[in-house]
């Protein structure tokens, strides 16, 4: 058989100038969600005083990258990062492993008040009991001032158990069927069919609890006392909170606080918490570009079987 292509129909004056609209709305769109970024980036390495003025918008000046190798030795960065590293990569695969098995045994109708469990689940995302009896819930399972605090209670987040939930229901059930007609147990269909096939959305619910684990400071601001379990954002948040009080303690007296206050006395108040917050961000931004393709194809899925 002859097959006959069809010749492509020229677009009219109408699509071309839709295409173009469209084109530079999002590129505009596109250019204002990154410009904060850059932004931040600039004045880092500017030199101090014209960024203290407000003096760098679109290109650097008298570029220097002082500003990250002093902020990188402030005294306990390092073991602050330790701690953000080690809470980051344990808590995201807790939370996906739990997310993914509780998602998956919410779809079993054999699971024992399943329908009770899940509306309770979900119910626990409109109510909570609140600071004070959360800080003594913590205290009377000896969790305060101990790693396990960052990682316990953000193990079960009800979204992300919702978002499994809905994604293994797009699964056809023959699969499952197939693996119990050949022997498989609850946890080897689990294992072994279930979990290989959910790698879009369990990289997106890996995005959303290493983004968590990342960011998060109030837990270390009202758990932990012990300075050797500071996460590295509560840290870098002291530093910025401190940046004006620093340059001023160093004015007046220029003896007391040695290490933070010869950062003060380099940096100004703009520069240290511009570098700190680049600091903070850039890893978010260098990790979720390989997780993307899968976060959108998770999410799409979701949201259509929803």
């Amino acid at each position: 058989m002859v097959s006959i292509k069809k010749k492509k129909q020229p677009l009219t004056k109408g699509a071309v100038i839709f295409n173009l609209c469209n084109y530079l709305f999002f590129a505009v769109m596109a250019l204002i969600c990154a410009y904060p970024f850059y932004y931040l980036i600039i004045n880092t390495i500017s030199a101090n005083g014209l960024s203290a003025n407000g003096a760098i918008n679109f290109l650097p000046q008298q570029i220097h990258f002082q500003n990250y190798v002093q902020v990188l030795q402030l005294e306990g960065l390092p073991l602050a990062a330790t701690v953000t590293i080690a809470r980051t990569v344990i808590g995201t695969v807790c939370t996906v492993m739990a997310s993914a098995f509780l998602g998956f045994m919410f779809t079993q109708r054999r699971m024992w008040g399943r329908k009770f469990w899940y509306r309770f689940l979900v119910i626990t995302m409109y109510f909570n009991a609140g600071l004070i009896p959360m800080f003594i819930t913590m205290k009377n399972l000896h969790l305060t001032n101990t790693f396990w605090v960052y990682i316990l209670p953000a193990i079960v987040q009800p979204f992300n158990i919702i978002l499994v939930k809905t994604y293994v229901e797009s699964i056809p059930s023959a699969l499952q069927e197939a693996a119990e007609i050949d022997g498989a147990g609850i946890l080897t269909v689990f294992w072994k069919v279930i979990l290989p096939t959910c790698t879009p959305i369990l990289a997106t619910v890996a995005i959303f609890a290493a983004v968590g684990q990342w960011n998060s400071f109030q837990d270390t601001l009202i758990y932990v006392t012990d300075t050797k379990l500071y996460s590295l954002q509560y840290l870098l948040y002291q530093y910025i909170n401190q940046a004006n009080s620093l340059a001023m303690l160093v004015k007046n007296n220029g003896t007391a606080g040695m290490d933070m206050a010869a950062l003060a006395t380099q940096q100004t108040p703009t520069s240290i918490r511009m570098t700190v917050s680049v600091i903070v961000v850039l890893p978010i931004l260098f990790i979720y570009p390989m997780f993307q393709r899968y976060f959108v194809k998770g999410i799409m899925i979701g949201s259509v079987k929803g």
